[in-house]
């Protein structure tokens, strides 16, 4: 089987006059961590807007599984397995763990308009997850609003790994987080690999990229400029990457 599980190829993006992507490409392997760094306005973001559909590209070809797709919004992304954990977590304080985990994609049993909420399946599945994740969290019917933000962000990450087939991106993890939270986390996106997914993630945090990545492709000025295992460049070689202070390694 090919160990390919994403390639994007001479993606483009213009807004305007300012050209954001300018033919990037890179792949993501197959039940590995692949992180993307680089400065503010290097493209990341855009990147990943273009491969989970909030962004269509102007020209280049997205591939997942060997099969070309092309993505005309975050929910056609969704159904072809692609979850996405963004810096804001869009979680819900009211709610409780269970009810953000199934958030518009509630169990319900009837006929016709005369539907009810399986709740105690519902529970029960998110009960399984964060136990399976080993997620710290004291109950899954706690209300999200008293949590800590190490327990938001897991929350949000087991909901991708509930819904996601195949591959999960991850915009800044542990950005808002102490040292014991991004440990805490960490732990978990390395639970969520070894359980078999694959794990895209956007950091500026060149430490915690070298303890969970295996593949890193440095970003800048809408270009991927670079792609190394990761096992073969140093901290301070990224940091030249991206700076330009340096061009290969």
């Amino acid at each position: 089987m090919n160990d390919i599980k994403v390639e994007l190829r001479d993606i483009r993006k213009t807004f305007g006059s300012v050209e954001a992507l300018k033919g990037a490409s890179l792949t993501a392997r197959r039940g590995e961590v692949t992180a993307i760094v680089g400065d503010n306005g290097a493209g990341k973001s855009t990147l990943v807007k273009c491969l989970t559909g909030l962004i269509t590209p102007d020209s280049g070809t997205i591939t997942i599984d060997g099969k070309d797709v092309r993505f005309s919004s975050p929910k056609h992304a969704r159904a072809a397995g692609i979850e996405t954990v963004y810096q804001d977590l869009a979680l819900s304080d009211q709610l409780s763990i269970w009810q953000n985990l199934y958030m518009d994609r509630e169990l319900t049993a009837g006929i016709g308009p005369l539907r009810f909420l399986r709740r105690g399946e519902m529970k029960r599945e998110a009960h399984r997850l964060v136990a399976d994740l080993a997620v710290n969290v004291p109950s899954v019917t706690r209300a999200v609003k008293r949590l800590s933000g190490g327990q938001r962000q897991a929350v949000a990450i087991a909901r991708g790994v509930m819904w996601a087939r195949g591959l999960i991106i991850l915009d800044e993890p542990t950005a808002a987080l102490g040292l014991r939270e991004t440990a805490q986390v960490e732990g978990l996106i390395r639970r969520v690999v070894d359980a078999g997914e694959t794990v895209l993630v956007v950091s500026h945090n060149f430490e915690q990229v070298k303890r969970l990545s295996s593949q890193v492709w440095v970003m800048r000025a809408g270009n991927v400029v670079q792609g190394v295992r990761t096992e073969d460049v140093s901290g301070e070689e990224l940091v030249g990457l991206v700076t330009g202070a340096i061009t290969a390694v």
